[in-house]
């Protein structure tokens, strides 16, 4: 059972990458889509395409890496692919604490996506940096642990587009509240997931 949930998060983040590559640099490199819903928000479009792009860019590289950091084997078979992929995936997610913020304000359901979207991106740095901490101080349990809730906050986007489609998709709740109730969601719902992995040790 442990073997097979660890390949499900090893599968996962490369599907989801390819659905995010493709989608916002592919089918819809121009963001069309995504600014048809932001008409009346933006006060600078082409510095929010650039933050965007970023944050997306930058994401991809967290999703990459972030499934290797975790893998116990990989951890034992070799520290240093560990610990370069670690310091990836940390510089990744240190980079995009701006891009993060920025987009934050402009969030489709107003302040309280805004809200939503800043305690996100506060955690996401929050849980990364204290991963990084811990290990440097040669703590290596309190470093998985808050490496695996890090981990499960780079999953977040997904966790919104999954509570948006049954939200709105399949419930036909408007758009604007389906983003916002998935926006709170998402990280509340990950770190709630980490927290039973942790418990279970399954990355420990």
């Amino acid at each position: 059972m442990r073997k097979f949930i660890l390949t499900i998060v090893f599968i996962i983040p490369i599907m989801w990458v390819f659905h995010t590559f493709s989608k916002n640099f592919m089918v819809d490199p121009t963001f069309e889509k995504f600014l048809a819903r932001k008409d009346d928000i933006l006060t600078n479009e082409s510095l929010w395409l650039l933050m965007i792009r970023m944050h997306i860019f930058l994401a991809i590289i967290s999703l990459l890496t972030g499934p290797i950091g975790v893998l116990k084997k990989i951890r034992r078979t070799s520290i240093q692919v560990h610990r370069w992929n670690g310091r990836i995936y940390v510089i990744s997610i240190l980079l995009n604490f701006i891009p993060g913020i920025y987009v934050s304000f402009f969030a489709t359901g107003g302040w309280i996506s805004t809200v939503g979207f800043l305690i996100l991106n506060s955690l996401w740095l929050y849980t990364t940096v204290l991963a990084y901490w811990n290990i440097k101080r040669k703590k290596v349990s309190l470093h998985s642990t808050w490496m695996t809730r890090s981990f499960f906050l780079t999953f977040a986007n997904m966790t919104i587009y999954i509570v948006v489609l049954i939200l709105h998709t399949i419930m036909n709740i408007p758009y604007s509240l389906s983003y916002t109730i998935a926006v709170w969601s998402c990280w509340i719902l990950n770190l709630l997931l980490a927290e039973i992995f942790i418990r279970k040790r399954i990355f420990l």
